[in-house]
This record gives C-alpha cells, structure tokens and sequence, in this order.
C-alpha cells in the first residue's frame, strides 16, 4: 500500500481521538540498537537516566544539545499506535520504522497528558517531557510527507506521541496496561 494523502490521514482523525485517556494498551515495544535499527521485544526494562535497556539513546547523544550528548528529556519515546496504524496503512511490519520505542492506545494529547504527567507501565515510572517529539525527515521518507506534515499539524493532539523521562525503574510488557500515575 502506497502512503496516504491529507485527506485520508485526517479521515482517520475521529478513531484516534477516540483513544482511552487513562488505562492504555502497550501494543508494541521497540529498541533502536543502532542507528536505522530496530528490534522488536516483548519485555522492556527502563533504567534512570538511561531510558530503555538495549537502546541506542546514550550512545547516538543529540546534535540539540549543546554538548552533543544524549537529550535527558528524551529517554523514551512513545507514539499512540491508532496514529501509526492508520500511517502505515495497517502494516503492523512496519511500525518500527517510526523509531518509537512504546506504542500505545492512549490519547497522548497535551490536555490529557501536560509536560510533568507521569505514566505508570508495569512496574515503571515515565514522566512526560516538555520536549516536543516531532516528524523527521526519515519519517518522511518512511512514511510520506503529507504524513509527516499531519503529524506535526497540532501540537495539542501530539500525533507524532511524545518524549519521556524514566523516573521509577522497571519493566513492562506488550500487552500491559499503561496508566496515568
């Protein structure tokens, strides 16, 4: 299936709001080992200041931070998969190539998660960054620019998902529920 168009993106738009707002699925879990790879896991383990275990996000660094070293508000990123299903027109295959690492069935949006929300999933804490989490270029590629250009259209809706920071470490597991705290 070839990308969709702005249309058919924002017919999508009523589906993805309707997303819960408290007691999400964690549909898929992803880790980045190396730049353009993506693995995906059952079981992810986040750790303090280090985000998730087996993920590229300490040793890639940041080219926004003025030291070159790892963004501390992006540790973690999560994406609402209804978004990422309807981009990726349905193929679950290619839900990696987004780059997130958790992708949930939750309303993501500012008003139902401000900066400082914390998020509980299995038996670790995330808390919500003020971070923007916006499409790239590679998105783009991946996924179309009429997609890539939706996503970053509201800044309230949050479709690109959002950035996050492990202040309690854990683990979770596809198919746990993801609350907020």
């Amino acid at each position: 299936m070839g990308n969709l168009n702005h249309q058919q993106l924002a017919d999508g738009l009523d589906h993805i709001q309707d997303s819960p707002s408290n007691a999400g699925l964690i549909e898929m879990l992803v880790i980045r080992p190396d730049v353009d790879e993506r693995q995906v896991i059952d079981r992810a383990e986040f750790e303090v200041g280090a985000g998730l275990a087996g993920d590229n996000y300490i040793a890639r660094g940041s080219d926004r931070t003025e030291d070159g070293k790892a963004h501390p508000e992006a540790q973690v990123t999560i994406m609402n998969s209804r978004v990422l299903n309807l981009i990726s027109g349905g193929d679950r295959e290619r839900w990696p190539l987004a780059g997130d690492q958790i992708l949930v069935d939750m309303d993501l949006s500012q008003s139902n998660l401000p900066t400082g929300a914390r998020l509980s999933l299995g038996t670790a804490v995330l808390e919500v960054s003020a971070k923007p989490h916006t499409g790239c270029a590679k998105f783009a590629q991946r996924f179309g620019l009429d997609a890539a250009k939706w996503i970053n259209s509201d800044a309230e809706l949050r479709l690109r998902g959002i950035n996050a920071m492990v202040v309690t470490a854990g683990s979770c597991a596809v198919g746990d529920v993801i609350t907020k705290v």
